[in-house]
């Protein structure tokens, strides 16, 4: 592997002239530069990044950590990460894993967003005490070198379950994310203090994972148990078109629009080829990984930060009708 002693003995300078000349140095005169640069390339100089990176503490490079790639919801969210980091000349890998947490420690990035339960609390703040600067998208965490980017989960669950109580809807079903998940663990205890608002309604707890497999299996559940009209609320939209396949490709009598009435939640881009199209809450997926990718790049310039948060909406559909 070429150095840049091999340059500076080729080009008949110092190793110091050769290192300002490649860093754009203005301490070397134009003549000189060109010289160091066509030695560089002559000889296909390529720069150590590893050297570079214990020199100057940085590596430009981000690292998102997920818990896993399934489903449709992760391309507009990374793609908002991306696009603000390489606007500051930064990259972007993507984690999924426990070995991936030792690109922290060994600091072979300069920043991380998590949105992955792999973590525990304790390790987060662990890294943030070694001086680590972390955005988190699925957790509460205080601490100076921690921002926080949340969904307002409570407010997209109590929405979605407003709807349906108020079309009229006194059976509800409820599909549920995993137990480590903290958008539905938020998403349920918005849940729950509507429920207790109104003791009129009934209520079905069923234990999903956030896949469409799970919604397919809420879906037989239900129609095995089907007594009459209800509403569903599946805690995201991947279980939501779940629900809506097996009923579909199954051969129930229970339609959804007709007397099922459905609502999810994320707004994916899958929905729009579903007739009639289920009811859902939107946020910009695009617009938080955009944001967290902003507040690290502050975090990592040192300038203050306030924790933000996403806020939703609903969009009706046509899946959910009226019962009163």
């Amino acid at each position: 592997m070429v150095s840049i002693k091999d340059i500076a003995r080729e080009a008949g300078v110092s190793i110091s002239t050769v290192s300002y000349a490649l860093n754009g140095n203005p301490k070397v005169t134009p003549e000189t530069s060109a010289k160091v640069l066509a030695v560089a390339k002559e000889l296909n100089y390529r720069p150590n990044a590893a050297a570079r990176q214990l020199k100057k503490q940085e590596s430009l490079i981000i690292g998102a950590f997920l818990t896993d790639f399934i489903g449709a919801f992760y391309g507009e969210l990374l793609q908002g990460m991306k696009e603000v980091l390489n606007r500051k000349g930064y990259d972007l890998i993507v984690c999924s894993g426990k070995q991936s947490h030792r690109l922290l420690p060994e600091r072979m990035i300069d920043g991380a967003i998590i949105l992955d339960a792999a973590f525990s609390d304790a390790e987060l703040l662990e890294f943030a005490e070694r001086g680590h600067r972390l955005v988190v998208l699925d957790r509460e965490l205080h601490h100076p070198e921690i921002n926080q980017v949340l969904l307002d989960n409570k407010a997209g669950a109590n929405l979605a379950m407003d709807h349906l109580i108020g079309t009229g809807h006194r059976k509800l079903y409820i599909v549920t994310g995993p137990a480590d998940s903290f958008d539905s663990r938020q998403r349920m205890i918005a849940v729950r203090q509507t429920l207790d608002r109104h003791p009129e309604v009934e209520a079905v707890i069923i234990e999903g994972d956030f896949t469409q497999a799970t919604g397919e299996r809420a879906g037989r559940q239900i129609v095995e148990s089907w007594d009459g009209t209800a509403g569903v609320f599946c805690l995201n939209d991947e279980m939501a078109i779940g629900l809506y396949h097996f009923l579909a490709d199954s051969g129930s009598s229970v339609r959804v629009g007709e007397e099922l009435s459905l609502i999810g939640f994320d707004n994916i881009d899958l929905l729009r080829y579903l007739q009639p199209r289920p009811a859902t809450i939107d946020y910009s997926k695009h617009r938080w990984g955009a944001m967290a990718a902003e507040q690290l790049l502050r975090m990592i310039q040192g300038e203050p930060v306030e924790h933000e948060r996403i806020y939703v909406s609903l969009i009706t559909g046509d899946s959910v009708k009226r019962r009163n």
